[in-house]
Formats: structure tokens, sequence, C-alpha cells
């Protein structure tokens, strides 16, 4: 076992912890690369990338705000049912939706609506 260790490289000597001299090579190097001028307008950019991933991702992550969803198109809510069927003057209790939508369909049509 003794030997086992000391014929495998040991990886975690090189590639350890970033210190300030390694940052600062880092820095003159992109300095040389794109210039002095050019360097704000990188760290803008990548500052705007690096939120942009942060919202997407959260995005992805968190359930949606509204729990219920919106009426699709075309549909028609209970909701918007008993108002109608309340305009129209039409009783509403002990009926299923079918008989709820053919009565309103009626009335409407004896009022000149449809």
């Amino acid at each position: 076992m003794l030997y086992s260790t000391l014929i495998e490289p040991r990886y975690e000597l090189l590639i350890g912890p970033i210190g300030t001299t390694e940052i600062l090579i880092i820095i003159l190097i992109a300095i040389i690369l794109f210039g002095p001028q050019k360097i704000p307008e990188l760290a803008k950019s990548l500052g705007e990338a690096v939120r942009i991933f942060r919202e997407e991702s959260r995005k992805l992550t968190e359930p949606p705000k509204s729990e219920s969803s919106p009426p699709q198109k075309g549909k028609v809510t209970e909701e918007q049912l008993a108002k109608l069927a309340d305009a129209l003057g039409v009783e509403k209790e002990g009926k299923t939706r079918e008989e709820l939508i053919e009565e309103i369909i009626e009335k409407a049509k004896e009022k000149g609506l449809l």
C-alpha cells in the first residue's frame, strides 16, 4: 500500500487554490492581449452574461409564481358562466355545465343577442 502511494502521481499538488500572484499574472496577460481600453467592456459583457445565466437557471428551477393558470382562449370558466347566467337571468342551481350553457344560449337568442 505504501508502494502505491509513492508511485501514483500527486495531482492535488498541481491544481491548488489560485493565489494573488496567479491572479496578477492572468490580469497582466489579459491587458496585453486586449488592451486596457477593452478590459472594462469585457468585464461588463461577462457580468451581463452571468446575470442572464442566473435568471434563466432560476426560472428553470423555481415553480411558476401563479398557481392558477389564466383561462385559455375559447375556454369559458365557471365564474364567467355564473356572471353571464346572472346577467341574463338564468337560474344556475341544480344544473350541469352543459345545461347551463344551453339555457344561456337560448336566453341570449330570445333577447336578440345571438
